[in-house]
């Protein structure tokens, strides 16, 4: 039994270690975030103009520097892409937004990739009908089967898009309708590829599950992203609300569809190539979080699964490439980041033998304590990302006392949320063939709209949710046995594993279609 003891708390350890390791390296991202806007605190956010119809003046694209041209501007042909796929409830709103946009006409080419298989087809011709009707550049474009999913309808859409950049939306946003004036300018620079805009959240405050997202996002669109620009290491274009250069895309070898996380594998393939990704961190586009938690177990699998299958793809390349000790460093530690929940699964599974064990084996658990760092830096990050950096205006007051509320909550439920990205994680890295599973939208806008509409949702039991319901149950066993045994050390901790899986688990069910 001594022997099973250490090596439990081998195993322990060695995951604790990972994930401690993880978030010192993302605490780095936050040193760099917070450099960065010390020494520019002066210079104002990135933001494109035009001024009089004459004169395009672009503001603080790096750091302060400012492009100008003179004389009218010419603006480049944009081809707008829009891969869809069973998107009845939204895609009529973001065609009209689409077609809103301030750009001229002549150089706006509106492509709507449509793979959809049911009512979807109708609403789309209609409103391509409507918008062509009004002089607008606009084309449905249909494929014969959905080969290569998202990636491959982005790279068919390449061989008729006539335009020198590729604006990307998923059928869930919401741009400004200054995007383009407000993005291409950029390209003056001719060492950009990519233009990626900051996500945000048309219906964040719907319920408790959007706004543990919300507070997730932020802080990827803040400490991460501006964190990567200012410690110089690799960005990531997220799929949508950005615009990629021809060029770019042609010279990285085109889109890819042998990863689910086709948008992370082209950013990385792009910068390897020696372009560069420009993030407008104070530049929203609205987009609608899953509403559901079958939705939003979705789109963890797509990511989850997606980064390992990139991390497989391309940490090979990384290693090998030019790039510095300090920047494979931190892309290793970013294409890794979807592992990191097989660690945390393995630190809540071999946590509770512990509490049975510990006191048979010589081992101090305040040692334990040292790992608090990991944690401390995570908390940090999730403050400043959701706090210092918010742009909507909110008393920091108020926003402090809803992180701090929410905080631990987002623990719990990631935590929860660890057996279902582990199952993704390790398919990914086995190479286990699945589909690029949509995440269905319901246009919802405010808490009076509804996700109870029978289309899209979902009524299988999964394996994994049993799973869940089980290790609430085995959590809630730890829980026991600990004040039993008057042993504390993983109380709390097995508090909050109980109330994620729980959470994750009742809530999956709940939102289960009673069709």
């Amino acid at each position: 039994m001594t022997i099973i003891a250490y090596i439990i708390l081998g195993i322990y350890t060695i995951a604790l270690t990972y994930i401690t390791v993880y978030c010192l390296l993302q605490f780095q991202l936050l040193f760099a975030y917070q450099s960065f806007w010390r020494k520019n605190k002066s210079i104002p956010f990135p933001k494109a103009e035009k001024k009089a119809n004459a004169r395009a003046v672009l503001v603080g694209a790096d750091a302060g520097e400012i492009v100008e041209t003179e004389g009218e501007y010419d603006w480049p042909v944009v081809t707008v892409q829009l891969p869809i796929y069973n998107e009845l409830y939204v895609i009529a709103r973001l065609i009209d937004r689409i077609c809103e946009f301030d750009y001229p006409k002549d150089k706006l080419e509106i492509h709507i990739l449509d793979d959809s298989t049911d009512e979807t087809v109708d609403i789309v011709a209609d409103k391509v009908a409507e918008w062509k009707a009004k002089g607008f550049n606009i084309a449905q474009i249909r494929r014969v089967d959905r080969v290569g999913f998202k990636a491959g309808a982005l790279k068919e859409g390449m061989q008729v898009a006539t335009g020198d950049f590729m604006a990307i939306f998923d059928a869930d946003f919401m741009p400004r309708i200054d995007f383009l004036k407000s993005t291409i300018p950029h390209f003056e620079n001719k060492k950009v590829g990519v233009v990626q805009t900051r996500w945000e959240h048309i219906n964040e405050n719907y319920s408790l599950l959007t706004r543990l997202q919300a507070l997730q996002l932020n802080v990827h669109f803040t400490v991460e992203q501006m964190g990567r620009k200012a410690g110089n290491y690799l960005l990531q274009f997220n799929g949508t609300a950005g615009v990629w250069r021809r060029q770019t895309i042609d010279e990285a070898g085109g889109w890819e569809a042998d990863t689910l996380t086709e948008d992370l594998d082209l950013s990385i393939r792009a910068q390897l190539k020696g372009w560069e990704i420009l993030y407008l961190e104070k530049f929203g586009s609205p987009a609608e979080l899953p509403a559901e938690m079958n939705g939003l177990k979705s789109q963890q699998h797509r990511w989850m699964k997606g980064g390992a299958e990139t991390a497989k793809k391309m940490l090979p390349t990384v290693w090998n490439s030019h790039l510095s000790f300090g920047q494979k460093i931190q892309t290793t530690s970013h294409l890794l980041g979807s592992t990191v929940f097989v660690f945390i699964f393995l630190v809540g599974v071999f946590s509770v033998p512990l509490v049975f064990l510990l006191d048979q084996i010589y081992f101090n658990a305040n040692a334990f304590a040292w790992f608090l760092v990991g944690l401390l830096s995570i908390t940090s990050i999730y403050f400043v990302g959701n706090v210092q950096s918010d742009i909507s205006g909110k008393s920091a007051f108020k926003l402090f006392f809803k992180v701090l509320f929410l905080f631990p909550l987002f623990l719990a439920l990631s935590m929860g949320l660890s057996l279902h990205n582990t199952v993704a994680v390790l398919q990914g890295y086995i190479g286990k063939q699945s589909p690029f599973v949509r995440t269905p939208k319901y246009a919802i806008n405010t808490v009076k709209d509804s996700f109870q509409k029978e289309k899209y949702r979902t009524f299988k039991l999964e394996w994994t949710t049993i799973g869940e319901g089980l290790l609430t149950l085995y959590f809630i066993g730890g829980v026991v046995g600990g004040i039993y045994l008057q042993e504390y050390t993983f109380l709390v901790f097995h508090t909050l594993l109980t109330f994620g899986y729980g959470t994750i688990f009742f809530y999956t069910v709940k939102h289960l279609s009673l069709k």
